[in-house]
């Protein structure tokens, strides 16, 4: 899983996610990429399972770049646990998302395989998604 080697500090707040991206909005690096619709938290599983998902289907042929980075903690109490008590240990890390952000770019293959690779990453994806093409 992906997560921050160290932070400057342990806990976050939640945050709030209100505007559309303000970077990373352009295809960079790859010919083809997965362009958030929505905003939301895309938590460090999500991000592997959507890699994976592109890496089995082209056969580990051509380059993919991951544009996101999980490096915001979210906690979570214990079940069972009362009310009170301080806030929960840290659980997982997530990336946070705006409208139009680039989640993952995909260089180096044929056109058909790179744009069913894609798809298939974008089920793995918990918010509104499409497929970009460099002009």
């Amino acid at each position: 899983m992906m997560q921050p080697k160290r932070t400057k500090y342990r806990k976050q707040f939640r945050g709030s996610i209100r505007s559309n991206a303000q970077s990373g909005f352009r295809l960079a690096f790859g010919d083809y990429g997965i362009k958030s619709l929505g905003e939301g938290w895309f938590t460090a599983a999500q991000i592997e399972a959507a890699r994976r998902t592109i890496a089995n289907f082209t056969k580990r042929g051509g380059k993919i770049w991951i544009r996101v980075f999980p490096d915001k903690p979210i906690t979570k109490k214990a079940p069972g646990s009362t009310m009170g008590a301080g806030k929960g240990d840290v659980d997982t890390y997530v990336a946070v998302i705006k409208k139009g952000k680039i989640l993952f770019e995909l260089g180096g293959i044929e056109d058909e395989l790179a744009l069913q690779a894609l798809d298939r990453a974008s089920n793995k994806i918990p918010f509104p998604t499409k497929i970009v093409k460099k002009d």
